[in-house]
């Protein structure tokens, strides 16, 4: 059970602290509040073994849930410092747990919102954190939370889109894979013994299987080295910089794959950029903040280019438009927006076109790939089955031979 130091004030005003054991920080503060402790501060103990080297972060989820909840708090007019504790007491998940603790130390030390957000990067990505600011400046706190809870939902769901088109090919995958492995790991090697003893003539596409079945079990190192070697590959796409570059180029040449990888990148910056130009934040630190957030390093860097011109006094459709990542009818509503001065409302509208058609080719892709892979798992069980079946006749026609 989780150890918490407090800090508290008693029935005679004088302060105390001390030590609790509890499974939440909500059930350490019922704990001391049952003593009559009013707690002033409660913090997790660890012990020497008990560390991070990286902070947890907190999922896209939980951060939703817990703006949707603020806002709604805010609204009622309920201090922030109090809001902020209930939800920590209500959250089961630890490492946001922990955020909103540190932040609320934070607040009662004279700290704002996003400052003590700031702190927290595992938790709070950097447009979050510049919506809030802008936020506090204009006394808009409640409306610019509800936007981005809707935001931050919008997001998950679009993520969630993504990964449920590419989970099931995944599956199906590897359950070809697996299937392959089996009849040539453990299936085929039973005939073996037979073909050899028989002497009989088989026809190539045994012997192919045959081949195969050496291939895991005799020459096992060779499958075993084209695994390791992707797995080591994927470690490098993902841990290194010159690999995340090749990832992000070699995601947008696939083909139907770079289509869905566009349109989430294309929808997830018009979403952020809207979102930080309708809570006021101004238009270049906007701009840096959604570039920086962009996490494909070509469109990062045609953004940037985009953005000095910017800087340079070139305004902001054209310089978009010379990236040329938008297609026309996006590069026309930013037109629109910037003469208009309508820039929100016209980004928001080019996230749901994004966002529509982002869902329109994930259909498309499953649509065409689920029979793609129905087909070729039934070619190769079919192909294995004709081979051991052409086997059979051949031995057999052998034996009658013989006889």
């Amino acid at each position: 059970m989780p150890k918490f130091s407090y800090a508290a004030i008693d029935a005679t005003g004088s302060s105390v602290e001390g030590f609790t054991k509890a499974d939440t920080v909500g059930q350490a503060r019922a704990h001391l509040l049952d003593q009559n402790l009013y707690p002033v501060k409660i913090e997790e103990k660890r012990g020497a073994m008990q560390f991070e080297l990286t902070k947890v972060k907190v999922k896209k989820k939980e951060l939703m849930h817990f703006t949707r909840q603020l806002a709604v708090f805010v609204k009622a007019g309920i201090p922030l410092t109090e809001a902020m504790e209930v939800i920590g007491d209500e959250t089961s998940d630890v490492a946001l747990q922990r955020t909103i603790t540190d932040m609320v130390e934070d607040l009662r030390n004279g700290g704002t919102l996003s400052g003590a957000a700031s702190k927290h990067p595992e938790a709070f990505p950097a447009y979050y954190i510049g919506i809030l600011g802008s936020a506090e400046l204009t006394g808009k706190l409640d409306q610019t939370l509800e936007s981005l809870a809707g935001y931050l939902e919008r997001e998950v769901e679009t993520r969630s889109k993504v990964v449920s088109a590419l989970s099931y090919p995944g599956v199906v995958m590897v359950m070809a894979v697996f299937t392959v492995a089996v009849l040539a790991g453990y299936v085929l090697p039973q005939f073996k013994p037979l073909f050899e003893e028989l002497n009989a003539d088989l026809p190539f596409a045994t012997r192919a299987l045959l081949f195969t079945a050496d291939l895991f079990t005799v020459m096992w190192y060779i499958p075993f080295g084209i695994l390791a070697s992707f797995i080591a590959s994927i470690v490098w796409m993902a841990k290194t910089e010159k690999g995340g570059i090749f990832k992000d180029k070699l995601l947008l040449k696939l083909p139907v794959i770079s289509g869905i990888v566009e349109y989430s990148i294309l929808e997830r910056f018009c979403r952020i950029l809207g979102a930080m130009v309708k809570a006021g934040v101004p238009l270049p630190d906007a701009m840096r903040t959604t570039t920086e957030a962009t996490n494909n390093s070509v469109f990062r860097a045609r953004l940037i280019e985009a953005q000095t011109e910017m800087m340079e006094g070139g305004g902001f459709a054209k310089p978009l438009a010379k990236t040329e990542l938008f297609p026309g009818a996006a590069r026309q509503m930013f037109k629109v927006g910037e003469e208009t001065g309508t820039l929100d409302s016209q980004l928001e509208v080019a996230a749901y076109y994004f966002d529509r058609e982002l869902e329109s080719r994930i259909k498309r892709f499953t649509t065409m790939f689920e029979p793609l892979m129905i087909v070729f798992v039934g070619v190769i069980v079919g192909f294995v089955a004709v081979a051991l079946v052409q086997a059979m006749y051949g031995v057999l026609d052998g034996v009658k031979q013989d006889i």
